[in-house]
This record gives structure tokens, sequence and C-alpha cells, in this order.
């Protein structure tokens, strides 16, 4: 029987080591995995790809992203290239005069160390967009920049309390700065105008097109759900499936509502049950523990320092109380839910394991697989506990290196020996701990060769600064493996992620095989050709 798709001529990336150089695939399967013997399946109607030494490997995963928020914003002001304050008072003219009927001016992706103290102010945006009210959430969406305009309509002012999970940025007069934290920017999310359902669909797949040109063909959403003023992306993945216009795999993560409690779990079954449909699983729920280093919300076991290097009142937020978390994740796991946990800080990751294990206890071992996403900071009794557990550690790599955002914005405030945990890669790794890799787009570039050169070198692509963490770095073969099986196994999709006989033919070619260059020029590495299921859905040009 002839093979419906070859690939020839190239290293091939298989479980055990690259040891092929010719894979067959008939249907949406991989039939044969080998060397130039596989050239007899080639039939007149076989697609024969000629990999000229290039490496084929298993399709990417991105484990934690966030595709409809980032089609919508690159629809809507952009400010993910501004590099300094001017630059992004200039993007947001621009656009506000080339949209004159936009009632709202929406967007956002700034970068917090392209502003003093990374708050930008309301008199920035009041010179640029004087009349209409605007609403640009950060790059990590943990902070909103708003103009006096928004702040006027959400009726903020002197006497505004913070709400108890965010923080209004004040100046030194008490005035309200321009800038909402956390919890603080809905008081004017929830007034900005939502995304139509077409605005929606049409953002996940313009997204999808993104993501499957750098070699994603499956991935986690990370917050399927109301959040912060965030469009819900379940319709459009709902309609995208029904219609087929769904060629990734995804996997939505339902957002918990932080407000509520044990309550909402019905509704979480029946969102699990209603969205899931074709290429869409809503098997997972999002459980956001804590913020953000870098405007003090991540949670710490010990205190925040100040600009001094003292000690503060600070120990960041723990948005869901850690004395109900094992009651919730264990009611969740005995429904065979993965739980999804946004832990950044040292005391929330801790805080997520003994949920899990007290899941463990009450209902004794399942394949639910749970993931702790970030982990910027790590407490070293921590990290055996993971491959302890069974929970996987899902890193974001490009986060992992020496920029503005770190040096000047985080470190100085968690002091050097926090600072030495951050991001402990090879450590998990070391200790037995399953990894998977994801970007967390639009917070960064979800590029998945851009977080395998960090992950390797701990420098950002085409930085010579110095080295965050040496020892922490991975080798290329284990960071490929947490961007392919590794998030392919937080994603329940185990016919994926490796290059083997009877898995699904979700796979990536590459303009070169990276194992023959150095490091140092794994960022320049791209995608030729992505495929799902045996189908094309990206050629370079």
């Amino acid at each position: 029987m002839h093979a419906d798709l070859l690939f020839t001529g190239g290293p091939v990336l298989t479980p055990k080591g690259t040891a092929a150089t010719a894979v067959a695939v008939t249907g949406d399967r991989i039939t044969a995995v080998g060397h130039s013997e596989l050239h007899e399946l080639a039939g007149p109607r076989t697609e024969v790809v000629d990999l000229a030494g290039r490496l084929l490997l298993p399709g990417f995963q991105d484990a934690h992203v966030h595709p409809v928020p980032a089609g919508l914003e690159l629809s809507q002001c952009d400010l993910t290239g501004a590099k300094t304050a001017g630059e992004s008072v200039a993007a947001v003219r621009a656009y506000a005069d080339a949209h004159p009927d936009r009632t709202w001016i929406l967007g956002g992706g700034w970068s917090m160390e392209a502003f003093a103290g990374g708050t930008p102010t309301k008199e920035l945006l009041d010179a640029a967009v004087p009349d209409r009210p605007v609403y640009l959430p950060n790059r990590d969406h943990h902070g909103a920049w708003v103009n006096s305009r928004a702040l006027e309509l959400a009726g903020i002012r002197r006497d505004t309390p913070d709400p108890a999970d965010g923080r209004i940025e004040r100046d030194a007069s008490g005035e309200p700065s321009g800038t909402l934290q956390e919890g603080a920017m809905q008081l004017v999310g929830r007034l900005a105008p939502p995304a139509t359902a077409a605005d929606r669909l049409a953002a996940l797949l313009h997204a999808q097109r993104h993501l499957h040109a750098l070699g994603i063909t499956a991935w986690q959403d990370a917050l399927v759900g109301d959040f912060l003023g965030m469009d819900d992306p379940a319709v459009a993945y709902r309609t995208a499936a029904q219609e087929g216009t769904l060629t990734a795999r995804v996997r939505g993560a339902l957002w918990w509502d932080r407000e509520r409690g044990a309550e909402q779990i019905p509704e979480l079954v029946e969102k699990r049950r209603e969205l899931s449909e074709g290429r869409f699983r809503a098997g997972s729920v999002k459980l956001m523990l804590d913020g953000v280093a870098e405007n003090g919300t991540a949670a710490l076991l010990d205190p925040y320092l100040d600009t001094c290097g003292c000690a503060t009142a600070n120990r960041g937020k723990s948005f869901i109380d850690p004395a109900r978390l094992p009651q919730y994740v264990s009611e969740l796991d005995a429904l065979g839910f993965q739980c999804h946990f946004h832990a950044l800080g040292d005391r929330a990751v801790r805080d997520a394991l003994d949920a899990v294990e007290a899941a463990r206890a009450a209902n004794g071992p399942s394949d639910t697989r749970p993931h702790l996403a970030h982990l910027q900071v790590v407490h070293p009794d921590d990290v055996p506990r993971f491959a302890r557990l069974g929970a996987t550690a899902n890193i974001q790599p490009l986060w992992a290196a020496h920029e503005p955002q770190m040096d000047e914005l985080t470190i100085p405030f968690l002091g050097a020996e926090r600072a030495a945990r951050q991001y402990p890669f090879g450590a998990l790794l070391r200790s037995g701990a399953r990894l998977a890799a994801g970007s967390d787009w639009p917070v960064s570039s979800p590029d998945p060769l851009q977080g395998i050169h960090v992950a390797v070198n701990r420098v950002e692509p085409g930085g010579d600064g110095p080295v965050f963490l040496p020892g922490e770095r991975l080798d290329l073969a284990d960071a490929l493996t947490a961007y392919t099986a590794g998030s392919a196994y937080v994603n329940h999709l185990d016919d994926t992620g490796r290059v083997a006989v009877g898995a699904l033919a979700d796979l990536v070619v590459l303009d070169r095989d990276p194992f023959a260059g150095p490091p140092e020029a794994l960022a320049d590495t791209s995608v030729a050709l992505t495929y799902v299921g045996g189908q094309r859905v990206y050629a370079a040009r």
C-alpha cells in the first residue's frame, strides 16, 4: 500500500533520539519510520517531501496561550513593538487618529520597562486621546493603562478604595495616576464594549494561522471564560469546531471565578459538556493563584523588599483562599478535571502543590495531569514535589533571561537569594519533573524556537549580555521534548508529540537541523512546513 505522504532525506527526531531519515504517513497517521527502504512506499499520488538535511519533528504544542485575545490585539491598538513611553504614546495617537469612529480605544501589549516604575500615567494618554476612553492592558495582562476619560466613566476618584484583588496606582497627592493593577482593571474593563462573536472568530482564525506558521499544531487555551474584561473565546472555539475551520487540536482551561467557591463546579461540568466538540476539548480548569512579581502581586513566602533592600509588609496576593484550595482541587480532580494553575511566586507554587497532594490523598491516583504554569520563584524544598506528585512544570522559557523588566522591576525587590531561584528549569528536570512549555502569548512571542533558544542559552535571542542562572539551562533535546511530548501530555493528546508508528501525523519541518549548529544560533531557525493529521496547514514561501 502506498503512503499518502513521505518524508525522506533528513534527520527525524524520534522518541529515542534522531535515528531515522524517513517517515511515511497514510491518512492522518504515521505508518512507517525508517530510512531509504521507505522509498518503496511512494506511489503516483504520494506527496514526497525531500527534507534535504532539515529536521523533521513532532508538531510543537503550546501548553499555555491566549490566541483569541492575541488575535484581537493584533487588530486593535497594538503596542507590542513600542520600546519607550514616547513610542507608546505615538502609537496610541496614530491609532486613535486612524479610527475616529471608535468610541473606545482598545488594545494593549505595552511593556512595563518603558515607563518609570512600570506605571504609565493618565496624562500621557490624555495628550494623545483626550475625548474618548482608553483601556490598554500591558503585555502580561496583570495591569492596564487608562486615561482620565476612562477613570471618569468608571467613577474612580481619590476616595475610591482598592478592590481586594487589585490596586489603583496613585500619584503623590493620592489621585488615581492611570495604571490599574490586577482586579482593579475590571473597574474600567467591564465598561469597554466587548468584541462581537464575528470578531472573536476572526481573531481565533488569524491567531491559528500565525501559530501554524510557527510549527504549532496544538495548544491549551489558558483562559476560557470571563476575566477582567477579556473576551471569552468559548463561542469562537465552538463555532470553529462546528464549521471545521479549527485545524489545530485545542484543550480549553475553563476559568475558575475567584470571587466564588465550590458552588460553581456544576456549571463547569456543564460547560465542559457544552463546549467539547471536534478538535476542541474543555477538560481543564484554570485557577489563578497569584499575580506577577513586577507589580508586587506574585504570592511570596517572605515579603518583597523595598528600594533600599529592606523587607516590606507585602507578600503579594492569593487570589484563591489557600485554606479552601485543597477542597476545590480535590473536587475538580474527582470529576476528571485537569487543574491548570497560574503559580508565579513561591507561596503560590507551594499552595498549588499542597492542593494537588490533598487531591491525591482524597482520590488516589488519577490521570488528570495537573500542571503549574510560570514558576518564576520556586522554593528548593518544593522542587522534588513535582515528580513525587505527578505535577507537570509548565514553563515559559522566554522569561528566563536578563532584560529590563527582570533587572529593574523584579530582581531588586526579590533580593539575591530569591532571584537565584527564578525559573529553575534545570533543577526541576534533574529532580525528575516532567516539563511542558508554552508562551503565554500575547504576553510574549508564541514562537517555540525563540523559547527554545532561551531555554538552552538563558540569554535573549540576539542578546550578548550575561547568562541568566546558567545552571538552569536545558539541553536542546530536553527543550524540544518540553515543547512536544511534554505539552502533548498536559493537553491529553497521547497520540501526538512523537514521531512513531501509529501516532497522529502532526509534524513540523524546520529550515535546518538545529543539532548541527551552535546553540547561540537556535533563534535563527524557522519553520518550513507544518502538518496536522497529515494535512499541510503551513508552507514557508
